[in-house]
């Protein structure tokens, strides 16, 4: 047996701390291993190191570097690389993509990380990878695991790798998620990282948090509540309880690829106010047998009315060519001087949500289900968040609709009935359905406005 000797070509990479599950990485050469965990632990750190000394070592090799949606991609593990990797390195260059070749960093000794959206397969359809790394994978199905690792395989001309290698890494979901048991099965390989892992929390001299740790742990993580406290600051495969949804939503069929919108279809805008909680706004389509759409939301923090409406017109394109037709009703929350904020810069009238929360969830959780022909009246496009909040992130709370789902929960504090009301937390874009919801579904008798008169 010929033995393996790794070219010997001068590798100058940042070299991060490495602790438990990511230094382990580094040596694992299991065709598929995954890095779950709490929030925070350094797994994104791990798994883009290892990807970076890779293709340091080996000139000519490629890596796949991908998350679910590319707009989600590029708000988290692409920023962690620029600041953790690269660290203002000018020797790996940013190509942006182009028909023929799909967006990558280039290395100089000719290695190339592609860095694409599992949303957009056909870039990247015909490639060969030496390895591949997608971020928070517990967003993908297993059909996007899969068309991942086929393309792990020998390249005509490509070097010539120890090993080939398929990395992801999750914070933990429902304890009956396809990557869970995929790992109990042994098929994937279980790395389980804590946050005594990560040097920026953890200080191992002295045995003790450091004050950067504090503030997350403690100011941001014990901060959370129910299942997202669960996962993200304990590391836990648990299911929500209690969730308002749970016997309606799904996310294998309620969420689905994109497709062009046939321009006589209406559209509709709800719109949920918000600045330091997300404001939320999402456009809906509706096909002739009458569902719903939303094929595109923005949910963001800390910016004034005024600036939504400006983000809303410009991504609407209101009488361009390939925009938007004029929506038929744009749905507000009742706050009067925000609705006229809001009117006033977009040009267009507002008209206040149907308020009645009980029966708006009860039609909500009906379109939500599969009908009589199998698919669900409300549905959503998988890409169509157009920007992530980063202070969200940082945060932990959800930064999109989908997020929000398995935390919306009912509120079971003393004194209320479970199912009477749901808590009213990190519900922006489940307020924007129940009214898109109601507007449609309900009955007059079921309609309560507010008090005040518009």
């Amino acid at each position: 047996m010929t033995t393996y000797a790794p070219p010997k070509t001068e590798i100058r990479v940042p070299a991060p701390e490495l602790r438990g599950a990511a230094l382990a990485l580094g040596s694992c050469q299991d065709r598929e291993v995954c890095i779950e965990g709490s929030a925070g632990t350094g797994k994104t750190v791990g798994a883009l190191f290892k990807i970076h000394v890779l293709l340091s070592r080996y000139p000519g090799a490629r890596a796949l570097v991908a998350r679910k949606t590319n707009t989600a991609l590029s708000g988290s593990a692409m920023v962690t690389y620029r600041d953790n990797i690269l660290r203002g390195r000018r020797d790996i260059r940013w190509f942006g993509g182009n028909k023929v070749e799909p967006a990558a960093y280039r290395y100089p000794n000719g290695s190339k990380m592609i860095v694409n959206g599992l949303d957009k397969p056909e870039k990247v359809m015909s490639s060969e990878f030496e390895w591949a790394y997608i971020n928070e994978a517990i967003e993908c199905e297993l059909d996007d695991i899969e068309f991942v690792r086929i393309r792990l395989r020998p390249r005509t001309n490509g070097p010539n790798v120890p090993y080939r290698q398929l990395i992801m890494d999750v914070n933990p979901d429902a304890p009956e998620h396809w990557l869970n048991l995929r790992m109990n099965e042994g098929i994937t390989t279980r790395l389980t990282s804590r946050h005594q892992d990560n040097p920026r929390y953890w200080d191992a001299k002295t045995q003790d948090w450091t004050e950067e740790g504090r503030e997350y742990i403690f100011g941001i993580l014990e901060g959370l509540t129910g299942v997202r406290r669960a996962r993200f600051l304990y590391g836990l495969w648990v299911a929500a309880e209690g969730s308002v949804y749970e016997d309606s939503w799904d996310r294998r069929r309620n969420v689905i690829d994109s497709f062009p919108i046939p321009k006589e279809w209406p559209r509709y805008m709800i719109v949920d106010f918000g600045f330091t909680n997300p404001f939320c706004c999402k456009w809906y389509a509706m096909d002739g047998d009458g569902r719903g759409y939303v094929y595109r939301e923005l949910y963001h923090t800390k910016r004034l009315v005024e600036d939504h409406a400006k983000q809303i017109k410009h991504h609407s394109r209101w009488g361009q060519e390939h925009g938007d037709p004029l929506p038929r009703a744009v749905i507000c929350d009742h706050d009067a001087e925000d609705r006229a904020t809001l009117e006033r810069h977009l040009g267009l009238y507002t008209i206040p949500a149907q308020k009645n929360v009980s029966a708006g969830i009860q039609v909500t959780a009906s379109r939500y289900r599969a009908a009589g022909d199998g698919r669900p009246r409300l549905m959503y496009f998988r890409d169509c968040l157009v920007e992530r909040d980063r202070d969200l992130v940082s945060r932990k709370k959800p930064t999109c609709s989908i997020e929000e789902v398995d935390g919306y929960i009912w509120d079971t504090r003393q004194g209320v009935k479970k199912g009477e009301a749901p808590l009213k937390e990190d519900d922006h874009g489940m307020d924007c359905d129940r009214y898109f919801c109601a507007h449609f579904d309900l009955k007059p008798s079921d309609i309560r406005y507010s008090a005040r008169i518009y």
